[in-house]
């Protein structure tokens, strides 16, 4: 019994030292790609909306307009020339990316510099699918501080020259923070092992007119 007590201790301990190596190494591998504002942001083909949650009424959450409103600005102040809306919609019922595509265009963004990607079904789709589906070479990511450092390991590690904008605007929760400490493992565990996303498809290229893909 001590014995298996004593081993079952053990796979702990190694347990969580290997998710505290893995999150360290992801914030600390990719912290000099984050910039603050968009003042100082880099300039790129476009920008990456990563998807987020939907409210009841349709309309984007408070934490998904943030990172619209950000891709906004950076569009706004001619850090890129397209913007790329990622998001899951994988039913009818749940839609991520069109409820930021009305949005845009209400702000006054021309729909030929939007692109969609509606099987963005989690991060390392998102970013996937930019490069193989999309072409993209050069791209701002625009997120939460708790996303950036996954968004920005994985897209780097698959060969984007890619930087992340800070989103945060007071809507962040604790939970936010808490669930990166697991997604992190995930993402290490797609990037070793080249994981491919459910879909793929036709490419898109992001340097084209964006009415052509609806």
């Amino acid at each position: 019994m001590k014995r298996v007590i004593s081993i079952g201790i053990f796979g702990v301990v190694a347990l969580a030292a290997f998710i505290l190596l893995v999150n360290t190494y992801i914030v600390l591998s990719t912290y000099m790609y984050i910039y603050q504002s968009v003042a100082v942001a880099p300039s790129a083909e476009a920008v990456l909306i990563p998807g987020a949650a939907i409210l009841a009424n349709g309309k984007p959450s408070p934490i998904f307009i943030d990172r619209v409103d950000t891709a906004i600005a950076l569009y706004n102040a001619e850090k890129v020339a397209k913007i790329l809306v990622s998001g899951d919609n994988s039913t009818v019922s749940h839609n991520e990316v069109n409820p930021v595509h009305l949005y845009l265009l209400e702000k006054g963004i021309p729909d030929e510099d939007i692109f969609l990607d509606h099987a963005g079904f989690d991060t390392y789709s998102s970013m996937y699918r930019a490069s193989a589906i999309f072409g993209v070479s050069s791209m701002l990511i625009a997120t939460q501080s708790f996303h950036l450092p996954r968004a920005l390991f994985i897209a780097r590690e698959l060969g984007i020259d890619v930087y992340g904008v800070n989103a945060d605007s007071g809507h962040i929760l604790f939970h936010n923070y808490a669930r990166e400490i697991f997604s992190n493992e995930k993402a290490l565990f797609d990037v070793v092992f080249h994981t491919r996303p459910k879909y793929l498809g036709d490419k898109i290229p992001i340097l084209g007119d964006g009415r052509d893909y609806p």
